[in-house]
């Protein structure tokens, strides 16, 4: 029987290119208020899977989603400004 430890390299060889670069790392940092208000949404969603969601229950899933709709738009509005330079004030 062999072991695939010995054959590790030739399955998966290590590359010194698996950490992300930085424009990967600013990349993430830029999405990340997005990221944290679809979990928001996300949890406020399973509190509700096994029960009728309360009137606090749907306050906090309308609060998440508007938080989500704003990250978007906050994100989009910077990735439009951020490739159009030279726009009148």
């Amino acid at each position: 029987m062999k072991s695939i430890v010995a054959l590790q390299n030739l399955v998966t060889p290590w590359s010194d290119g698996l950490e992300p670069s930085d424009a990967e790392l600013d990349a993430i940092d830029r999405e990340m208020p997005l990221v944290l208000a679809k979990v928001e949404l996300l949890d406020a969603q399973i509190m509700t899977i096994d029960r009728a969601p309360s009137e606090v229950d749907e306050r906090r899933i309308r609060r998440a989603r508007n938080r989500v709709l704003a990250a978007r738009r906050d994100l989009a509005n910077r990735a439009a400004g951020s490739t159009v330079s030279g726009d009148a004030a």
